[in-house]
C-alpha cells in the first residue's frame, strides 16, 4: 500500500494528459484496432474525458497514480461526441468507429453505480491503488443512495478479476462477442456486482 493515498473525485486541465494517457495505458490492448493508432486515441480521450465522472488516486506529492472513471445518468468519464470524434479520425473513421463503440455502451440503470474504466499507472501498481479506487468508489454510490456497484471485466484481464472478486465484486452474467472478438481482442465480458451496505445517519 502506498504510504500516503487520497482519493478524490475530479482532475485538473493540467492533469488531463496524464489521465488520457492512463487511460490508453488500461484500455489501448482493447481498443487499439478501433482507436489506433496511439497518438490520435490519446488526443481523443484527451479531449473527452470529464473529471466530474472520475475518482482520481494520487499520492502525498499529489502526482496522479490512477483513478476510477463511473457513469451516471447525466454523464460518465468517457464522453465525446461524433464531431469531436469526427475531428480526429475524419468523418469516415468516425463512422465505423462510432458504431463499433456503441456495441460497448452499457446503459445505466436504477440504483446502479455504473463503472466506466479503472486506470492505475503501470508504475504504481501493487501498491493498494486499485483496492482504494474500488472502495472509494463503494463510498461514492453509498453517498448518491445507490444499491449496487457494476463494472464489466473481459477475459483477458484476469488480474482485473481477481482484485474485484477480492473486494466483494460477484459475477451476475456475461457476454459472448462472437466475430467481434477479432476487433476487441477478447471473448468474452464478465458482469460483476457489488453490494453497496445501506448508510445509517
Amino acid at each position: 500500500m502506498a504510504k500516503t493515498l487520497t482519493v478524490s473525485i475530479g482532475f485538473s486541465e493540467a492533469e488531463r494528459p496524464q489521465a488520457a494517457r492512463l487511460y490508453w495505458q488500461a484500455f489501448g490492448g482493447k481498443l487499439g484496432k478501433v482507436m489506433g493508432p496511439s497518438v490520435k486515441a490519446i488526443a481523443f480521450f484527451d479531449a473527452v474525458l470529464d473529471p466530474e465522472f472520475a475518482l482520481v488516486a494520487r499520492d502525498g506529492q499529489g502526482s496522479m497514480l490512477g483513478l476510477a472513471g463511473f457513469k451516471t445518468e447525466a454523464g460518465g468519464l468517457v464522453g465525446g461526441s461524433f464531431g469531436q470524434l469526427a475531428q480526429v479520425y475524419g468523418w469516415f473513421g468516425a463512422v465505423w468507429r462510432g458504431l463499433l463503440l456503441s456495441l460497448l455502451e452499457r446503459k445505466v440503470k436504477p440504483g446502479v453505480f455504473q463503472m466506466d474504466g479503472i486506470l492505475v499507472d503501470a508504475k504504481a501498481r501493487g501498491q493498494g491503488v486499485g483496492t482504494a479506487l474500488l472502495e472509494a468508489v463503494t463510498r461514492e454510490a453509498a453517498a448518491r443512495g445507490l444499491q449496487r456497484v457494476q463494472l464489466d471485466v473481459i477475459d483477458t484481464n484476469p488480474r482485473a478479476r481477481a482484485l474485484y472478486e477480492r473486494v466483494g465484486f460477484k459475477v451476475i452474467g456475461s457476454e459472448d462477442t462472437g466475430p467481434l472478438r477479432h476487433v476487441f481482442g477478447f471473448s468474452k465480458a464478465t458482469r460483476m456486482e457489488r453490494v453497496v451496505a445501506a448508510s445509517h445517519p
